[in-house]
């Protein structure tokens, strides 16, 4: 049980779920659906199954992350960050491919819950469309590093972040509640999607050099360290700007003090750039990833607190 917790790494859970917290509260915020009958458009049923169908994504993510890379040898004794099961022998392929086959079912379960409560018998066209989606996810968190036309391994695992860490979690889960597209949540998503890339551009800056000596060409890997971090700083100062923008323009009132409390969270963000900037080594940046990770997690809940306050 220790290896298969250590396998989900628990550490980027939090970060999956920033979009759900914003989107949904966003609903509960803003109670009436102008599109249908006003009603209560916030479920906490849904709210719930948004978190277990997401963190399923993302475990299954992690899984595969591990498998991929394990059996290609990407994963060996060059790489920086914590050891992974695969690598470490502690989990054998064949037991994580079964872990990844459960984990696809069991979130498809809860992806299908969560479409059947949040639209009942009425909008099978959005019942369809989020069934598909939520298919597409998964296929895309295993190709990720599984297979030979993985797109991890071609620079576009930056795109499958900001699309379903950002824009999908957040707008998606604000319209299975409220059944309608708000745009104005596009600032906060594009916001978190652009952090969450972060993450993985801090990950992938570690991983530089083995991933260049196995053949994994991300982002890093195709611009070099120096770029990398000019952007690092573009995505993390960018995410910052774009939730300022949500907080002055929010239901058109301008400016409010107490709409500004996120601000707590710059303050970390602002120290990590300042790191990254003088960072002398990519060993140096994995401790960096759980900062920013939380730093991103910290900013959605006061974020989404200050929305309903």
């Amino acid at each position: 049980m220790k290896h298969w917790i250590q396998a989900a790494r628990l550490r980027t859970l939090p970060l999956s779920v920033s979009g759900i917290l914003v989107g949904s509260l966003y609903a509960l915020a803003n109670p009436t659906n102008t599109v249908l009958t006003p009603t209560q458009v916030f479920s906490w049923t849904v709210f719930g199954l948004a978190i277990v169908t997401t963190l399923g994504f993302q475990v299954l993510s992690n899984f595969a992350n591990d498998y991929g890379d394990g059996i290609k040898g990407t994963d060996n004794e060059d790489r920086i960050g914590p050891m992974r099961a695969i690598q470490s022998g502690v989990i054998s392929p064949a037991a994580m491919k079964r872990a990844m086959i459960i984990t696809s079912v069991l979130t498809l379960f809860s992806a299908i819950a969560l479409i059947y409560f949040a639209f009942k018998d009425d909008n099978l066209l959005y019942s369809l469309f989020f069934l598909a989606l939520g298919l597409v996810a998964i296929g895309s968190a295993v190709r990720y590093t599984v297979g030979n036309s993985a797109y991890g391994y071609k620079g576009f695992g930056d795109v499958f972040v900001f699309v379903f860490f950002g824009l999908v979690s957040t707008l998606g889960v604000n319209f299975l509640h409220s059944k309608q597209l708000d745009l104005q949540l596009l600032l906060p998503a594009s916001a978190i999607g652009l952090l969450s890339v972060g993450v993985l551009n801090l990950n992938n800056m570690r991983d530089e050099a083995s991933d260049r000596k196995s053949g994994k060409n991300t982002l890093v890997v195709k611009m070099g360290g120096a770029k990398a971090k000019k952007y690092h700083f573009f995505l993390i100062s960018t995410a910052m700007i774009l939730v300022l923008l949500f907080a002055f323009n929010y239901n058109g009132v301008g400016f409010r003090i107490d709409q500004y409390a996120f601000l707590v969270a710059y303050f970390p963000l602002m120290s990590h750039l300042r790191t990254v900037y003088y960072c002398p080594e990519p060993r140096a940046l994995d401790p960096q990833l759980k900062k920013l990770a939380i730093s991103t997690f910290l900013l959605s809940i006061i974020l989404a607190a200050v929305l309903i306050f």
